[in-house]
């Protein structure tokens, strides 16, 4: 397939993302019988074949780098598109962890006997072709295109302008090693132009070859797939992550928690953005909670309760418990309690990541149960709000929606399933 200018005609994008969902199509449907074994040796193959092509993987990084730097990358961004010997290494170890998951093809979910003999079993099954449009990290190409193809899947690929030379390299590695295991070469497709017109046509479902799409990126991307797309979207679109301390947290674990929920990655969507702290507990746990951001680096936005146990607290807005800051910033606010502290989250969070500290066993079940979001904590960080933290190999992404995938989506998230009836001779009455 050749690779089109950086501007091609309309109709020309049109043509090639038609072709790209046609071959994906037929791809999903030789994926869906390849066994489990070859799936295996065909991702270990890809890891071999992607630390070999290491040399040129990092040249054209550099390229991507210092194009970016041209435009004016901020050193955030710069940071999640640079790769590394180490990088490149540990994207290869997550091929060979995905390799090492059981196969969630194939797997009976449900079988049980009817009255009138008929045996139904719930079978496993792959989705079919999965779209994946991600910004800038490169290494997205690998987890997403590896996880799409053990679920049996196909996968269209379509990496930001930024990572697009890295994103290509790592993409030709992987399935130079792919096919040399029987995997058709097509189950996973790189989109080969930056025109912005190819997300259009994805977003549009390819005329029915695309099953479902997950966008990676920012606020951005994700709010346009939302409110694009056609077929059916895992994503969230903001990680409002809560921590509450509860009356009964201990501060010894409340000071840990709070500070790796907070600072020990500031820019991913796991990190906490609000912290609540329970009036009954306000008196001995708030300031050295505050002064432990502080002194790490975190800027500190709180109400009127907060602001009173240290000097440096700025005020909150109402926005701030709106806020997204993905930097070392946090909004605190003191609560009456579990009820308020529930309430606060319903109304401000986005369903994404919210713990409770507390030694109260009846607080956090209550708080388990009732806190509407993919992941509710009890006495951990929300920053292991991630598919490896929870023995997925990988994501591909993190849903907060309602549909069967929510949570980090791994291997089994990417299959749906179908209902297999064995009878011996009935009709129905």
């Amino acid at each position: 397939m050749s690779v089109l200018s950086l501007k091609p005609r309309q109709e020309d994008v049109d043509a090639l993302m038609r072709e790209i969902g046609r071959r994906a199509r037929a791809a999903a449907r030789r994926m869906a019988l390849v066994p489990g074994p070859a799936k295996d040796a065909a991702l270990r193959e890809a890891a071999s074949s992607l630390r070999a092509a290491s040399a040129a993987i990092l040249a054209a990084n550099a390229a991507d780098l210092d194009e970016g730097r041209a435009k004016g990358l901020s050193a955030a961004s710069l940071d999640r598109l640079a790769l590394s010997p180490a990088r490149i290494d540990a994207i290869a170890e997550a091929l060979e962890s995905i390799a090492g998951l059981p196969d969630p093809v194939g797997r009976t979910l449900a079988t049980y006997e009817r009255p009138n003999g008929l045996t139904i079993e719930r079978v496993a099954t792959p989705l079919g072709v999965v779209g994946v449009i991600f910004e800038s990290r490169p290494n997205v190409t690998a987890d997403a295109g590896a996880l799409c193809l053990k679920a049996g899947n196909a996968a269209i690929l379509r990496a930001g302008s930024e990572s697009h030379r890295s994103a290509t390299a790592i993409a030709s590695a992987m399935t130079e090693g792919l096919t040399r295991h029987g995997v058709p070469a097509d189950a996973i497709q790189l989109v080969p132009t930056r025109d912005r017109a190819a997300v259009g046509a994805m977003l549009g479902g390819l005329d029915g070859a695309i099953d479902v799409i997950v966008p990676r990126g920012g606020k951005g991307l994700v709010a346009r797939v939302q409110h694009e797309a056609r077929v059916p979207v895992f994503a969230h679109l903001e990680g409002i992550c809560h921590v509450f301390v509860h009356a009964g947290a201990d501060l010894a674990m409340a000071r840990s928690i709070v500070r790796n929920s907070k600072m020990r990655r500031t820019g991913i969507c796991g990190a906490a953005e609000t912290l609540l702290v329970d009036r009954a507990c306000a008196g001995t746990h708030l300031a050295p909670l505050v002064t432990d951001l502080i002194e790490a680096g975190c800027a500190v936005r709180g109400d009127a309760a907060t602001q009173a146990v240290d000097p440096r607290v700025t005020p909150a807005t109402e926005e701030d418990w709106r806020t997204e800051y993905l930097d070392a910033v946090i909004s605190v606010r003191v609560v009456d309690g579990l009820d308020a502290a529930i309430d606060h989250i319903e109304s401000y969070g986005s369903h994404h990541t919210d713990s409770i500290l507390t030694e109260d066993r009846a607080a956090a079940e209550r708080f388990l149960a009732e806190v509407d979001s993919a992941i509710v904590v009890h006495n951990a960080s929300t920053q292991f709000a991630d598919g490896g933290e929870f023995g997925f190999g990988a994501e591909i992404g993190i849903a907060t929606g309602r549909m069967h995938a929510r949570g980090p989506v791994g291997v089994e998230q990417l299959t749906t399933f179908n209902y297999r009836v064995r009878g011996t001779g009935q009709i129905r009455p």
